[in-house]
């Protein structure tokens, strides 16, 4: 038995990543990343950079997306919960504009893994979250892009985090999926 359930979003190249969980009444163990096992279910990945956020209830990040040099995103919570969305902005795709969102948290140990080519972005749906994730490239700020959270095309399903939507000031500002695949020439 492997220590990864691999589950398909319905958008390929985007998956659900349950690990295999070893607890007792000392608490427990998981591996959240093995590359031999990622790589024999199909998945050949290659990590470059960790990132780290924490985020109170309500703070929405996203939906952001590197153009010139796209990231993947293997994203997990380790205190709290978010709801997390990636969204299909390759060229070409059959699922061009669609989204997936799942429900992350500390207790789950869900992951998702982002593909290159997508926004990504979610909503903290507990009191605070701390949110993890490992990247297939290094993030550069003058190569990032943003789409509307709540664009109508898109119409991403955020359930109510109980609280009111907190927005960076870059993300209140941000175009619209129409605006961005004009601008990608999507």
């Amino acid at each position: 038995m492997g220590k990864f359930k691999f589950t398909d979003t319905g958008i390929e190249g985007m998956f659900l990543v349950e690990p295999t969980v070893f607890g007792d009444d000392r608490g427990y163990f998981m591996e959240t990343y093995n590359e031999a096992e990622f790589r024999e279910n199909g998945h050949l990945l290659n990590f470059v950079q960790d990132n780290q956020s924490k985020s109170r209830r309500g703070v929405l990040r996203g939906l952001h997306l590197q153009v010139n040099h796209p990231q993947g995103k293997l994203v997990r919570v380790i205190s709290g919960e978010v709801f997390d969305v990636g969204v299909d902005l390759r060229k070409g795709s059959p699922t061009l504009g669609k989204w997936f969102g799942a429900v992350l948290s500390a207790e789950n140990k869900k992951q998702l893994f982002i593909p290159e080519g997508f926004a990504h972005g979610f909503v903290v749906l507990s009191d605070t979250a701390e949110f993890v994730y490992k990247c297939t490239r290094l993030y550069d700020p003058t190569d990032e892009l943003g789409i509307r959270y709540d664009d109508p095309d898109i119409a991403v399903a955020w359930p109510d985090p109980g609280a009111p939507i907190l927005l960076s000031e870059k993300d209140k500002v941000q175009p619209s999926f129409k605006e961005v695949c004009a601008k990608l020439g999507l």
